[in-house]
């Protein structure tokens, strides 16, 4: 672990009531705390991961390490891995693991914009299989897919309403019709 990552992990451990930190693209980020339809849309999204794989749990706010060789340090909204994966890990684990990040877009541009690229960018370079993004201001969930030299090469963008099957290794349907409830 490089010297950077080591400082970051001694000050994201402390409690911090109104901010996560995260490391990205060798960058201290300030994130702000989540409200209540983000919390609503991950409990929802909760249910129809467990109805559909109950051997899969999706862990809100796990940190992960990110990025090319595992430099970047994130909490996205949720992670998707076997049950039991994370045991043992401390607050950071490894990304080979988890089968799918989720990301819930917010009222702060700025903390939009990271997550929509950057933060993006950083789970294809980890090499997970899908990357789920809610997109409250869009009405759009967006599907990422097939990650090689950092990027998603596929994209594939729903309607709030729409059925959503999750590709391999996923394989879950999601109903987003409730999501119109929380767009504004």
């Amino acid at each position: 672990m490089t010297g950077r990552a080591e400082q970051f992990e001694r000050t994201a451990g402390r409690d911090f009531e109104l901010v996560r930190l995260e490391l990205v693209r060798g960058r201290v980020r300030a994130v702000m705390g989540r409200d209540g339809a983000h919390a609503t849309i991950m409990s929802r999204l909760t249910g129809q991961c467990l109805l559909s794989r109950p051997e899969l749990v999706l862990y809100p706010g796990r940190g992960l390490r990110t990025e090319a060789g595992g430099l970047g340090r994130t909490r996205p909204a949720g992670v998707l891995a076997p049950a039991d994966a994370f045991v043992g890990d401390g607050d950071w684990s490894d990304a080979a693991r988890v089968l799918m990040t989720v990301e819930i877009t917010s009222r702060d541009e700025e903390a939009d914009a990271l997550l929509r690229v950057e933060k993006r960018d950083g789970y294809a370079e980890a090499g997970i299989s899908v990357h789920l993004l809610i997109d409250r201001d869009a009405r759009a969930v967006m599907v990422h897919v097939a990650p090689q030299d950092g990027q998603y090469r596929q994209i594939a963008t729903h309607s709030f309403g729409a059925t959503v099957t999750l590709p391999d290794p996923v394989r879950i349907t999601l109903d987003t019709t409730k999501l119109t409830d929380f767009a504004d």
